[in-house]
C-alpha cells in the first residue's frame, strides 16, 4: 500500500511540473506571436509597402522562412539571453529565483509587444527581453545581478544597427541609383548589372548562412560521409557552398535576363533598331517602371532573406526564457555552460511568430512600408539586403541585436540618397519614443509582475 501511494505521488508531481511546464510553453507561444505579429514589418514591411508582394504572399513566404530560421539557427542567440545577461554567481545558489524570474519576463514582454503592435509601432523585441531580465534581477538580487557587461555590449550593437544598416543600404542605393536608375538607357545598364546583383544577394545569403545549411543537411545527416566511403569523394564544405551560391548566381542572372527581355518585347518580336529594343526608345517614364519591376523580384528575394534572418535571430526573444525554465524545472539547478536550447523550443518558437504575424502582422507592416518614406522596389530591395547583412551576421556571433532598428534605419538610409526631405520626421519620433520606453517599461512591468509572484508563492 505505501508502494501504491508512492507511486500516484509521483505521478501527481509529474502531472503537476507537466501542467506549470505546459503553462511557460502556451506563454512563450503567446509572446512568439506577438513577436511575430511586430516584427514582420521588418522582413516584409517593405515589400508590401512598394507593391513587390501583396499582404497574403507576403505573410506565406514569411511564415515558411521565419519558421525555417528560427529553427535551424536560433540557438546562439537564444543561449545570449538565456544566461548571458545575469550574473550567473549570484542566481547559482538559488535556480527557482530565477524560473520566476523568467516567467516574469514573458509575461512582461508579452504584453508590451501586444500593447506596441496594436499601435502600429515596430518596437525592439530584443530592448524588451533585455530590459525586462535587467527589472527582475535588479528586484531579486540587487543590481550585481545584472552582468552589465554584456547588457552593455548589447546595447552598443543596438546603437551601432540603424547605423550600420543605414550606412549599407545608403551606398547599396547610391550603386543602384547612379548607376542604373539615373542614366539615358537604364535598361542597358540594368541588364549589365544583373549578374552583379545576383552574386551580391547570393554572397550575403551564401558566405553567412549555407555553410550552417550545408553542415544540417549534409554533415549532420551523414551524407557527406557517405559519399566519401561509397565514391570516395573529399568534399570540403566550404566548397559546396561555392558552388551551391555560383549556380544560384548563374540561375538567378539568367532567369532576370530572360524577364528583362520578356517586358521590353511583351509580344515577343524582338524588334530591333540600330541593335537597340523598340522600347527602349519609349518614355523614361516607361523604362523606370520596366526597372522597378525587375527591382521587385530582387526584392522578393531579398525580403525572403531578412525573414530568414528574422526568424534566426528574434526567436531567442521568445524562447531563451522558456529554456531556462525548462532546464530548471529538469536539474533543478541554474543553466550551466553547457546549456542547449532544445529543438521542441525553437520549433514553438518559429511556429508561435508565424501565428502571430498571420493574425495581427498588417497592423505593424503599413509604418514601416509606407510611413516613412514612399517606397519603390529598387529603395526596398536596398533596405532589405542591407538590414539582412547585418542581422545575419550580428546572428553568426550570437548577438541580439535589433531587426527594426536595422530595418528602420536602412529605409531612412535609403530615403536620405533618394530625397532627404521625403523623409517623416514625424514617423521617426514615433518610432524612436517607442524604442527609447520599451526597456524602462519592461522592466518595470517584469519587476513588478516578479514582486507579485513572489508575494503569492504560487510558484
Amino acid at each position: 500500500m505505501p508502494v501504491l501511494c508512492q507511486k500516484i505521488s509521483m505521478l501527481d508531481t509529474s502531472g503537476v511540473v507537466f501542467l506549470q511546464l505546459g503553462a511557460m510553453a502556451a506563454l512563450a507561444l503567446y509572446v512568439a506571436a506577438n513577436l511575430g505579429a511586430n516584427d514582420v514589418a521588418n522582413s516584409m514591411g517593405t515589400s508590401v509597402g512598394s507593391k513587390a508582394l501583396t499582404l497574403r504572399q507576403a505573410i506565406i513566404v514569411a511564415g515558411i522562412l521565419e519558421f525555417s530560421g528560427a529553427v535551424l539557427f536560433g540557438q546562439g542567440v537564444s543561449e545570449t539571453l538565456a544566461t548571458g545577461v545575469v550574473n550567473a554567481q549570484v542566481f547559482a545558489a538559488k535556480p527557482q529565483v530565477f524560473l520566476i524570474g523568467m516567467v516574469s519576463v514573458l509575461i512582461a514582454c508579452g504584453i508590451w509587444l501586444q500593447i506596441a503592435t496594436s499601435r502600429g509601432l515596430p518596437v525592439s523585441s530584443s530592448h524588451a527581453v533585455v530590459g525586462a531580465i535587467a527589472g527582475f534581477s535588479c528586484v531579486a538580487a540587487g543590481i550585481n545581478a545584472v552582468d552589465w557587461r554584456t547588457i552593455g555590449t548589447i546595447s552598443l550593437t543596438w546603437v551601432a544597427t540603424p547605423v550600420a544598416s543605414g550606412a549599407l543600404a545608403a551606398v547599396f542605393y547610391s550603386v543602384v541609383k547612379y548607376s542604373i536608375l539615373d542614366r539615358p538607357d537604364p535598361l542597358s545598364q540594368m541588364r549589365e548589372w544583373i549578374p552583379w546583383l545576383s552574386a551580391a544577394m547570393l554572397s550575403v545569403f551564401g558566405i553567412i548562412v549555407l555553410p550552417s545549411v550545408v553542415d544540417v543537411a549534409l554533415v549532420q545527416t551523414g551524407a557527406i560521409a557517405a559519399a566519401h566511403d561509397r565514391f570516395g569523394w573529399n568534399l570540403p564544405i566550404h566548397d559546396i557552398v561555392i558552388g551551391i551560391g555560383s549556380i544560384g548566381a548563374i540561375a538567378l542572372t539568367l532567369n532576370s535576363w530572360k524577364k528583362l527581355e520578356s517586358v521590353e518585347n511583351p509580344e515577343g518580336r524582338g524588334e530591333k533598331a540600330e541593335g537597340i529594343s523598340t522600347n527602349t526608345s519609349s518614355t523614361p517614364t516607361h523604362r523606370h517602371s520596366l526597372i522597378e519591376q525587375q527591382m521587385a523580384r530582387f526584392q522578393v528575394l531579398s525580403a525572403c532573406f531578412v525573414a530568414f534572418s528574422h526568424g534566426s535571430n528574434d526567436v531567442g526573444n521568445a524562447v531563451a526564457p522558456l529554456a531556462a525554465i525548462a532546464y530548471i524545472r529538469r536539474t533543478g539547478s541554474f543553466p550551466s555552460e553547457d546549456f542547449s536550447v532544445p529543438l521542441w523550443i525553437l520549433v514553438l518558437g518559429g511556429a508561435g511568430i508565424v501565428i502571430g504575424l498571420t493574425i495581427w502582422g498588417k497592423n505593424v507592416i503599413a509604418t514601416v512600408g509606407e510611413k516613412i518614406i514612399e517606397l519603390q522596389p529598387s529603395g526596398g530591395f536596398c533596405a532589405e539586403l542591407a538590414t539582412a547583412t547585418t542581422v545575419l551576421l550580428a546572428s553568426r556571433f550570437g548577438l541580439p541585436v535589433s531587426t527594426s532598428h536595422a530595418l528602420v534605419g536602412a529605409v531612412v538610409g535609403v530615403g536620405l540618397i533618394k530625397a532627404w526631405k521625403s523623409v517623416r520626421l514625424q514617423t521617426l519620433l514615433s518610432i524612436g519614443s517607442a524604442w527609447l520606453v520599451t526597456i524602462p517599461i519592461a522592466a518595470g512591468l517584469a519587476a513588478i509582475i516578479f514582486s507579485i509572484a513572489q508575494s503569492i508563492g504560487q510558484f
